[in-house]
């Protein structure tokens, strides 16, 4: 019989889809979008299509695995489970519970996922992450500049009468957003984009500009000092709400135009036009993406960018917006990004927070007292998605043990001596929010789980059972593996908020409690003087960066430039989110394999064809790998999407190195510069 069900995607992905889950017989069967989400109404993704093949697929892990002679076998849970806590147990008892890494990321979020650090807390403590590979810089710069992290709902956006879209390819990235713009438009608003590449979603535009990677901070400098020149200013705004912008006027001003211009590869004439659009169209929202502030400079660079919004007063009022990041949706968090992502100013004598999530392979060896022994991996792939791969295969590869929670054969997955098999988002109820919409959904159980697989809050409560801990420890820290009990957890959770329900919650999406529709519209700043920050202390002070927004080279533009002449740009794509579904035989059919997208005046210059394979190399490592050849890509690029594996060969965090953002303990791995050479037959 066919049933349908509401639930969300729950993946690390702007849009955060409401569903229609269609099952038969206990088996997912289709997918529809659900268009009370009025941020998702429409047609949902390649890659939400795709989960069909991802929770059906024979590929799928669905047994506790064990290598043995290099090879994985089926093992039973009791094996498994016997085995994973005579090795905890002895880790603990010889090194310290902290010989022992825990390590997570954002490949499933929910509520639930608390429960893991809960298990570490009951175990004695562990070594974990700090920092983030994803926004943490740009985060940061806006919490910085206007006290919080939080943008207009999505559905205003059609208000807007100039979009400028700086660094993000909507249309492959955050396809429910081409829904808005797309009205914009309609209604006669400018549609600018800035991108080294061209992409599908600037075939919309009516202007796109082309900056050298990591220099869009100078650009955004350059605009802002033809703005104040010109008075294309919003005075009125700046004297009520701005602090510090007659020190940011002085500063801006000293910057020469054509230096600025030749530095950025944007020509004077695209920058005054650009100027004048920014300067006298009304109102504007600036969408900046997230490649931006992935390098050693993105911090700042994103405060370079909002000076843009600040200045012409395009915050606070309908089509006016800042719009990166929007956590309005997060009412649960009692720390919220980009807080939770700092080390702890003094540690707390159970978890040693001291390996740099954008340095982890190197930050593991360089682990004593103790060294690090074991890992337990969960909920991500850190051999391909962290930088400096050949340095965390190495740190992997040195531990004597360690435990996947996986549900394919990851590279990560394939470093380890036990792989657990994991749920997928239809086999466990959990409460999710956005970081762009202003939802709060349930991520509903629409099937039990397929083979073997249990939930990993389930694991942990069987774990915490076979090592002894007592039933009321478990009883307070890990709900038991009932439907009913995980609903139940679940209720405590969201008790503070009355609008909200689980039995509201599975009749669709809720909007949170705390929405302000048009962010900021009370011009309440939490910043430290209650105004916008342009001059920040704080900025200084924790960061050791210009308290005003200013522009430095990024590093490797600094040091390695005349050795490796091309910025590998790693933007995401349609068919994966990170490493993602790209393994899956729906995708393959438009993306059947690696390659990378050089520009034609480049491919020339080196005796390159469409469909050779070329040596992509700097000093971290080298890839081969198929050409693309696009005469619309920026001369000087060189661009291998994010989510390749190292089993097929293309990962490009072969080549990144781990070093951390300018600020908020970002991953600079953008922040990569790199040579090319035709492989000759």
């Amino acid at each position: 019989m066919k049933k349908v069900h509401n639930t969300a995607c729950p993946r690390n992905c702007y849009s955060t889809c409401s569903f229609k889950v269609w099952t038969e017989d206990g088996k997912v069967i289709n997918i529809d979008p659900q268009p009370l989400n009025k941020a998702t109404p429409e047609g949902i993704c390649l890659k939400g299509l795709s989960y069909v093949e991802r929770v059906n697929s024979p590929r799928r892990i669905l047994y506790p695995l064990r290598k043995i002679n290099g090879k994985f076998k089926q093992i039973s849970w009791e094996n498994a489970l016997n085995e994973i806590s005579e090795k905890l147990n002895h880790h603990k008892q010889k090194y310290g519970p902290q010989s022992i890494l825990f390590y997570y990321a954002s490949g499933m979020s929910g509520l639930l996922n608390s429960v893991s650090t809960n298990f570490w807390k009951m175990f004695g403590g562990a070594t974990t992450v700090y920092g983030n590979l994803c926004w943490p810089a740009g985060l940061e710069a806006t919490r910085l500049t206007l006290g919080e992290n939080k943008h207009n709902v999505p559905w205003d956006l059609k208000n807007a009468k100039l979009i400028l879209v700086w660094g993000k390819n909507p249309a492959e990235s955050n396809i429910q957003q081409m829904i808005p713009i797309e009205k914009a438009q309609q209604k006669g608003a400018k549609l600018v984009f800035i991108d080294p590449r061209r992409t599908d979603s600037s075939e919309r535009a009516n202007l796109l500009v082309q900056p050298v990677p990591g220099t869009d901070g100078i650009l955004a400098l350059a605009l802002a000092k033809i703005l104040i020149e010109k008075d294309l200013i919003d005075r009125d705004f700046i004297n009520k709400y701005v602090l510090g912008f007659d020190q940011f006027k002085e500063s801006v001003l000293k910057i020469n135009i054509n230096e600025a211009s030749k530095e950025c590869g944007v020509s004077i004439e695209f920058i005054n036009k650009l100027a004048n659009l920014v300067g006298t169209v009304k109102p504007m929202t600036l969408i900046p993406g997230y490649g931006m502030q992935r390098y050693t400079n993105g911090g700042q660079t994103t405060r370079c960018l909002l000076v843009l919004s600040i200045i012409t007063g395009n915050i606070g009022k309908p089509g006016a917006c800042w719009h990166y990041a929007d956590l309005q949706g997060d009412i649960f968090s009692k720390i919220k990004e980009p807080l939770s992502y700092f080390p702890p100013e003094k540690p707390d004598g159970i978890f040693r927070r001291e390996i740099a999530t954008a340095r982890l392979g190197e930050d593991m060896l360089r682990m004593n007292k103790p060294e690090l022994k074991m890992a337990w991996v969960e909920r991500g792939n850190p051999l391909s998605q962290n930088p400096d791969s050949n340095k965390i295969k190495e740190a992997f590869q040195k531990l004597d043990y360690s435990v996947v929670v996986e549900q394919f054969m990851t590279d990560t997955a394939r470093e380890a001596d036990i792989v657990l098999p994991a749920k997928t988002m239809f086999e466990q109820s959990d409460i999710i929010s956005s970081y762009w919409n202003p939802y709060v959904q349930l991520r509903q159980k629409v099937i039990d789980p397929i083979g073997e697989v249990k939930p990993e809050t389930e694991i942990y409560y069987l774990l915490a059972k076979k090592m002894g801990f007592s039933d009321s420890e478990i009883e307070k820290n890990i709900p038991s593996p009932s439907d009913e009990s995980i609903e139940n957890w679940l209720s405590e959770q969201i008790k503070p908020w009355p609008e909200i329900s689980i039995e509201k919650l599975k009749e669709g999406p809720v909007l949170t409690p705390v929405l302000q529709e048009i962010a900021f519209s009370d011009f309440k700043f939490t910043t430290p003087s209650c105004k916008i920050e342009l001059y920040s202390e704080t900025a200084q002070e924790k960061w050791r960066v210009n308290p005003l927004p200013s522009y430095e080279k990024t590093a490797e533009r600094k040091d390695t430039v005349e050795n490796y002449p091309f910025n590998l740009m790693s933007p995401n794509t349609k068919n994966r989110i990170h490493s993602q579904f790209g393994n899956l035989e729906s995708i393959k059919l438009v993306d059947p394999e690696p390659f990378a997208t050089i520009n034609l005046g480049d491919a020339e210059k080196k005796g390159i064809k469409e469909d050779d394979f070329i040596r992509v190399f700097n000093d971290r490592g080298e890839l081969n790998i198929k050409v693309k050849i696009d005469a619309s890509l920026r001369p000087g690029n060189i661009v291998i999407v994010n989510g390749y594996w190292h089993e097929e060969g293309a990962c490009p965090n072969i080549l990144s190195k781990g070093r951390e953002t300018d600020m908020g303990h970002g991953t600079a791995f953008h922040d990569n510069m790199v040579d090319y050479e035709k492989i000759k037959n």
